[in-house]
């Protein structure tokens, strides 16, 4: 068992350990690579990155918006719950996906105050690592399928906001918040 305990308070703190990149910063654009072995040095950047997600009032943060370079990816739709641990993916990748296409308004923590609808499957198959190494399967569903979705994209330098097919809503709202639409590389 590791050394490290993944139990993270679900609060803010006022110095989180890691800096979130917004849209326009490179890192965010870098495929990130697959992990060879789960470890302590791992355990700790799982650590730091649920403070960092919690401290931003995040539900879901990827490792290359924290500008690591790894395929990992931490979730908790249960804010409120303590007793509901966060989920932890290593290497994750989606098996299938399925149910029907629905559209669902979604924000970033690399894109802050921004939010627009995006569609996505309302299901997928995922296996993955957990924060030991050993194998997992899962399907989502929901909200938890969709968040699964939004931050394995990060992991292929993808953002939502390719995503969004309303080009008029996206400029009015990244122009709102100061992101520039160039910064979009919209997925056709």
């Amino acid at each position: 068992m590791s050394a490290i305990s993944l139990k993270v308070p679900k609060q803010k703190l006022k110095n989180p350990p890691l800096q979130v990149h917004t849209l326009g910063d490179r890192v965010l654009r870098q495929p990130a690579k697959r992990i060879s072995k789960v470890n302590d040095e791992i355990r700790q950047t799982i650590v730091e990155m649920l403070q960092t997600m919690y401290s931003n009032d995040g539900i879901g943060l990827a490792a290359p918006q924290v500008g690591i370079n790894k395929q990992l990816l931490v979730i908790d739709i249960e804010l409120k719950d303590e007793s509901k641990p966060a989920l932890v993916m290593i290497n994750p990748e989606i098996k299938s996906s399925g149910g029907d296409l629905i559209t669902g308004e979604e924000g970033c923590l690399s894109i802050p105050e921004v939010f627009l609808d995006v569609v996505r499957p309302d299901r997928v198959e995922v296996s993955y690592r957990d924060e030991d190494g050993r194998p997992q399967h899962m399907i989502a569903e929901g909200l938890l399928a969709r968040v699964i979705q939004h931050e394995m994209d990060h992991l292929n330098g993808v953002l939502f906001v390719d995503r969004v097919k309303n080009p008029i809503a996206l400029n009015k709202e990244l122009s709102a918040h100061g992101f520039a639409t160039k910064d979009v590389q919209a997925i056709k």
